[in-house]
C-alpha cells in the first residue's frame, strides 16, 4: 500500500487516546450490503462499550442506496423508487452510498479520548481535510454546512466531496464518513444531499485526481493517525 504523509493537525483538533492504544483499521473487499453492515457495526459498538472489543475504523463500499438521518425531510427524497432507502439513526439528513465511494464506519470509545461531541466532529472534519491534502485536493468546512467542500473555478461554486454523519451510544461512536472517489454522481440526483439544494456534489475523479481506492485508503489512514493516533491492522466486523 502506498505510504502518504499527512499535514500537521492543530493541537485542539487532536483526538487521541490517553493510553496510546491503537484503533483497529479494517478494510472489506467488494461490496457489503447495508443491513449486514449495520448489524455488525451495532454489535461491535456494543462490545466496545462493554469493554469486550477494541476500537475499529471499518472501510467498505455499499451497493447503491440512500440513507435517511434523524433530521431527513421527506421532500428531500426526490426519487424514492430509484434505490433502496434505509433509516440510519445517524445525525443528518439524506445521503447516498454506492460503488466508487469509500465509506468509513468509525467505532471509537470517546470515554478513552474526549467526551466532547463537537470536538469529535471537528476531528472527523480535520481527518478528511488531511486525507484530501495528501491527495492534492484542498478541502474546507463551511459554517452551517456539514461535511467537507471544495471550491470549483468553472463555474465558480462549492461542491461537497465528503459527508459526515455520526451517532453516539454509551459514548461509543457509530456511522462515520464517506469520501467520493469515483461514484456515479448522477445517483445523487435522487435526493437533496444533506438537505442542501444550492450546492453540488463532486468526487476525486470529477476533479481530475487519479486516485485509486488503495491510494485514497492510504491517505485516509495517514490523516487518521495524525488526528486520532495510531492504528493496527484488524479484521472487518463482517464482509
Amino acid at each position: 500500500m502506498t505510504s502518504l504523509a499527512a499535514p500537521p493537525v492543530s493541537p485542539e483538533l487532536l483526538f487521541g487516546r490517553a493510553d496510546g492504544r491503537p484503533a483497529g483499521w479494517a478494510v472489506s473487499p467488494g461490496v457489503v450490503p447495508y443491513p449486514e453492515a449495520m448489524t455488525a457495526m451495532d454489535r461491535r459498538a456494543d462490545a466496545i462499550a462493554a469493554g469486550e472489543a477494541e476500537e475499529v475504523v471499518w472501510l467498505l463500499e455499499h451497493p447503491p442506496l440512500y440513507t435517511a438521518g434523524v433530521s431527513a425531510r421527506p421532500a428531500d427524497l426526490l426519487a424514492p423508487d430509484r434505490f433502496p432507502v434505509f433509516e440510519s439513526g445517524r445525525g443528518g439528513q439524506y445521503t447516498y452510498h454506492g460503488p466508487g465511494q469509500r465509506v468509513a464506519y468509525v467505532m471509537l470509545d470517546l470515554r478513552a479520548r474526549r467526551r466532547d461531541v463537537r470536538a469529535f466532529v471537528a476531528a472527523l472534519e480535520a481527518w478528511i481535510i488531511g486525507a484530501l491534502d495528501g491527495l492534492g485536493v484542498a478541502g474546507a468546512v463551511r459554517p452551517g454546512r456539514v461535511g467537507v467542500w471544495v471550491e470549483r473555478a468553472t463555474p465558480a461554486r462549492e461542491d461537497k466531496i465528503a459527508a459526515i454523519g455520526v451517532r453516539l451510544r454509551r459514548w461509543v461512536s457509530l456511522h462515520g464518513i464517506s469520501l467520493n472517489i469515483a461514484p456515479d454522481l448522477s445517483h445523487f440526483e435522487g435526493i437533496v444531499p444533506c438537505g442542501i439544494r444550492e450546492h453540488g456534489v463532486t468526487s476525486l475523479a470529477d476533479l481530475g485526481v487519479p486516485a485509486t481506492f488503495d491510494r485514497a485508503d492510504a491517505a485516509l489512514r495517514a490523516a487518521f493517525e495524525s488526528t486520532f493516533g495510531p492504528t493496527a491492522p484488524a479484521s472487518p466486523p463482517c464482509g
